[in-house]
């Protein structure tokens, strides 16, 4: 393998921020799934699988569900963040299957925030003195 240089490095940055944005004619909603060891052994594969299923069950092409890895907040796992187009982030926890379904369908696809399921917004965790920066 070639290595790398600095130029190689931003044309990957630039590639990476362009389709990871949201925007019109784009992507408009990013799930991500907080699969790191806690958020597995807590049954997170369960909640990543019924987001499978709500999506493709939903046609949608415009809708993002991506994986990354621990978020930091083991104790609450399984963990999702949804980022919809012109809306902060919004953080949900404790869920299961059904509660992701839950979630798909009601913040997703229909743009209201489960109260019952939501732990914080992103601005809301900033603001505590938390740090979020994956999503």
């Amino acid at each position: 393998m070639p290595k790398l240089n600095v130029e190689d490095l931003k044309g990957i940055k630039e590639r990476v921020i362009r389709e990871n944005t949201l925007r019109e004619g784009g992507n408009r909603v990013k799930i991500t799934v907080h699969l790191g060891t806690c958020g597995i052994a807590a049954g997170g594969e369960r909640v990543l699988e019924a987001l499978k299923e709500e999506l493709a069950r939903s046609r949608r092409r415009d809708i993002q569900l991506i994986i990354s890895g621990c978020m930091g907040m083991c104790s609450s796992e399984p963990n999702i963040t949804v980022r919809r187009m012109g809306e902060e982030a919004v953080i949900y926890y404790n869920l299961d299957g059904e509660k992701a379904r839950q979630v798909f369908q009601g913040h997703v696809l229909g743009g209201e925030i489960q109260r019952d399921l939501a732990m914080a917004s992103v601005t809301l965790l900033r603001k505590h003195g938390g740090s979020y920066d994956c999503c």
